[in-house]
């Protein structure tokens, strides 16, 4: 009776598939803000049931038959005599099952060690920390309700929280990011951990006794089926089955794997009663609520069973009316909910590789063609709001609530993917950009489990600053938690691909510091990256090997010359002997047997450019970011973002390198009153005295000027004892070439100069206070002058002049601690200079709470430059 099931089962899919599946319908919720994460946890959890009444009135709004075709084709190219061509792309979607070729293949993160020395080590640190603070009771809390099990302990709130549909999902993206970290790092601790999780479901599975799982009760696919409101709960089904693949994968858990396909098949048995009770048009009318990558871990666990009904259950979850648009390469994405659909996209990768179906290679390879060139910011990310805008109109876009991390996460996969289908360059340049831009900058310096949701765009943002601001270790939880922790936990994946043959091939794709254990190549090689600076503009790797005893073959070592690197001052070389470095875009190729002598090392130039924002209006042509190799530049500011160039040839005539030696004269000036201190403050360009601040604040940026002398010593003059005596001018951290200056009789203000009357210098005397350690600021226009706070040490109070030396609340209110700045530079520090105002320029992932813009709107530069 089963078989006969299963035999009917495929006639169906495959008449469906013939039929075009024209009776599918919208491919996005209606209205499309349920689509959006944070809409619908707002929704959700509020208590005004006359809203929640009116945005459900409209869920899922079923057309009629022709409406539903009719929705079925792209929007915006498709002509009425191009109808059938649509129905034949359908046609041609089911072939013969084969194997999709030879890829490169992924090194094992188990045989890939991140150098200490390397941003991603620490940021896979940071994450190994979180991952080891997460408690396991509470992590299956909800599983255990759900179960019926006993539910010691407490549970995690946020999207955790009991009450919320989309518990759970967070559990599955623990135990992904907990199997690779265990991959990337060996941590017996947490190997334990994520044992006990596995256990702990495994438990729930055998209660429930069906082979269901979940956080929550299947009522919740009751609902979807009925096409009622629910909050995806095929979403979280992915992550679980995804973390448990993963654990099956990159840790050995057997019993994992057996979960996986207990769940898989009642999933299996629940979709083909939909189909058989109502239609296959019921399922696909609910797969317009958010689904994830089930298409895509369905395949993944094909490609380990052989299931015929994973496969099946897989195709069922391919989202055809999203997936048809890109089939016949209709840029018609916009309005899209991002994160729903990438992963649709990632599964019909997986499909091209299982099934050899090369329609789905030119799904995948269309989708980022366009998304690179109509939907993306210079970080590499996409969308706003969590949906993807017009195409090439992101200037109109630039938000608080750009770049969904999500979606840079799932971006990755995509480039992933095609970069080892076809080792085209520009796949591996997209990783890049989007690892070092969209994702090392979400977490909040080296504090566990802090990260953020969106990473903002508008001039004047800050990740502190938008909707959702930084989350909370126990309390958040959002979709981006989830993929954040998987980010940090393989940072090793994607440095080093391999190739298999009788010369066995490694292509090294990302310079950063770190060690492979070859297997296939028989030796351990050594990866060693320079750290990057503004002021020494090259990449600087050097790769030393150690053959395995007894290694005796040839293999070959592809070392990749970025695009963003140029021929001029490029150099390789071998054992001191210089190689030819082929163009960037390109590979350079050695074969040979390696030995321990061998010493490979490769200097790459970085230089600044600018890249305009992808919109084809003339009226924001100038709207452009500013790049230093892979690294995005952002602009310390509050909101402005004009920069007049003026007729500048080269970059160097407007932006220079900050040197290492100015950190060494990054000062600030600090008074205490009781338990409080207080710190000298740029406040608008006017200077107050303000409650010391938090690192990476605005506040402590506002707070660290530089000291520029004259004198022999000026090379730090970070320290009382070397200061005092010198002459010196006082520029604000964020405001290049401008300076502290006496303004009128009495006030201290911040300028462009001091107009040549010597307003801005000031000599650093003793503090009029005579205690040690202490300095006073004398105003040289103004002889036994001091700059004075008052004494009444309140936040905000404006400095001043004073020249009655003789009251002690003078001798305490001019005397202040000078210490090394609140703020410092960056290794990689520019300053951008045009206009009314220069800029501080840093890579965007080094930035925390500070202000910025990514875009700047640039005038008067030679476009050639």
């Amino acid at each position: 009776m089963k078989g006969f099931l299963l035999f009917n089962f495929l006639i169906l899919l495959f008449m469906s598939l013939l039929c075009g599946l024209g009776v599918s319908k919208e491919c996005t919720n209606i209205p499309t803000q349920l689509s959006s994460h944070t809409f619908r946890y707002e929704l959700l959890s509020s208590n005004n049931e006359t809203w929640k009444e009116e945005v459900f009135a409209h869920y899922h709004l079923i057309p009629t038959d022709d409406s539903a075709w009719s929705n079925l084709l792209p929007r915006k190219i498709l002509k009425e005599e191009d109808e059938f061509d649509w129905a034949v792309t359908y046609r041609k979607m089911k072939r013969t099952l084969q194997s999709s070729g030879q890829f490169l293949k992924e090194v094992s993160l188990h045989n890939v060690r991140l150098d200490s020395s390397s941003i991603q080590w620490r940021a896979q640190q940071t994450n190994l920390e979180y991952l080891l603070m997460l408690d396991v009771d509470r992590l299956v809390w909800s599983f255990r309700k759900t179960a019926g099990l006993p539910t010691p302990g407490t549970a995690y709130g946020g999207w955790e929280a009991p009450d919320c549909e989309l518990r759970g999902h967070f559990v599955g993206h623990y135990l992904s990011a907990s199997a690779h970290m265990w991959a990337s790092t060996h941590n017996f601790t947490l190997q334990k951990k994520m044992s006990a999780v596995v256990s702990a479901l495994s438990a729930c599975q055998e209660k429930i006794g069906s082979g269901y799982l979940s956080a929550f009760p299947s009522e919740l696919f009751d609902r979807f089926e009925a096409i009622k409101p629910v909050w995806a709960p095929y979403y979280t089904i992915h992550k679980i089955l995804a973390g448990l693949l993963d654990q099956y994968t990159f840790a050995d858990d057997a019993q994992s794997l057996k979960i996986v396909k207990w769940m898989v098949e009642y999933f299996y048995n629940r979709v083909q009663k939909v189909i058989f009770q109502y239609s296959i048009e019921r399922h696909f009318l609910s797969l317009n609520e958010e689904t994830g990558g089930m298409n895509d871990v369905l395949y993944r666990l094909f490609s380990i069973t052989g299931d015929p009904k994973h496969l099946i259950l897989a195709h069922l979850f391919d989202k055809p009316c999203f997936l048809g648009l890109l089939a016949v390469q209709a840029d018609d994405i916009s309005g899209f909910h991002a994160n729903t659909h990438i992963p649709v996209v990632i599964g019909s990768q997986m499909r091209y590789e299982v099934t050899g179906d090369t329609l789905y290679k030119e799904i995948g390879t269309f989708f980022m063609d366009i998304v690179n060139s109509s939907h993306s910011y210079a970080t590499g990310g996409t969308s706003v709001s969590e949906f993807w805008s017009d195409p090439k109109r992101l200037a109109s876009t630039l938000s608080t609530e750009n770049e969904e991390s999500c979606t840079t996460y799932n971006m990755l996969k995509v480039s992933r993917h095609l970069f080892r289908w076809t080792k085209e360059m520009a796949y591996a340049d997209y990783y890049e950009r989007a690892l070092t831009n969209g994702v090392l900058g979400i977490q909040r310096g080296t504090e566990p489990g802090v990260m953020i949701y969106m990473l903002p765009q508008r001039p004047g943002s800050s990740k502190a600053r938008s909707y959702h601001g930084w989350g909370t270790q126990f309390d958040s939880f959002w979709c981006c938690y989830g993929t954040g922790i998987e980010s940090f936990s393989k940072l090793g994946d994607s440095i080093y691909f391999e190739e298999e043959g009788e010369t066995p091939g490694l292509y090294v794709v990302q310079y950063v510091s770190s060690s492979l254990d070859w297997k296939i190549g028989q030796m351990v090689l050594n990866l060693k990256a320079d750290p990057v600076v503004s002021w020494d503009p090259y990449l600087r790797v050097t790769f030393t090997f150690s053959p395995n005893e007894g290694a005796s073959q040839q293999s070959t070592l592809n070392f990749r010359i970025p695009i963003w690197t140029n021929s001029d001052g490029a150099k390789a070389t071998l054992n001191a002997q210089s190689l030819s470095v082929p163009a960037p875009g390109s590979f350079l190729s050695i074969t040979r047997k390696w030995s321990n002598s061998d010493k490979f090392s490769l200097q790459l130039p970085l230089s600044l450019r600018t890249e305009a924002i992808k919109d084809d209006r003339s009226e924001y042509a100038s709207v452009q970011a500013i790049l230093y190799g892979p690294y995005l530049l952002a602009g310390h500011t509050s909101g402005a973002w004009n920069i007049d160039s003026g007729s500048a040839n080269s970059f160097s005539d407007w932006i220079t390198p900050i040197p290492a030696t100015h950190n060494n004269n990054l000062v600030s000036f600090t008074q205490q009153s009781g338990d409080s201190a207080f710190v000298l403050t740029n406040s608008n360009q006017t200077i107050t005295m303000e409650k010391l601040p938090e690192s990476g604040t605005d506040a402590s940026v506002y707070a660290t000027f530089r000291l520029i002398s004259n004198a022999s010593s000026s090379s730090e003059l970070s320290t009382t004892e070397v200061c005092l005596g010198n002459y010196v001018m006082l520029e604000p951290f964020d405001l290049p070439g401008m300076v502290l200056v006496q303004q009128g009789e009495d006030g201290i203000a911040i300028a462009n100069s001091d107009g040549g009357d010597g307003s801005s210098i000031f000599r650093l005397v003793s503090g009029l206070d005579g205690k040690n350690g202490t300095i006073s600021l004398e105003s040289v226009s103004h002889e036994n002058c001091y700059v004075f706070s008052g004494a009444d040490y309140k936040a905000g109070t404006s400095l001043k002049l004073t020249c009655n030396t003789e009251s002690s609340d003078i001798h305490q209110g001019a005397s202040f601690i000078m210490s090394k700045g609140l703020s410092e530079y960056h290794p990689i520090s520019f300053v951008a200079k045009g206009g009314k105002r220069n800029y501080v320029l840093e890579p965007l992932m080094s930035f925390r709470d500070e202000s910025y813009t990514i875009y700047f709107n640039i005038l008067g530069r030679n476009q050639k430059t």
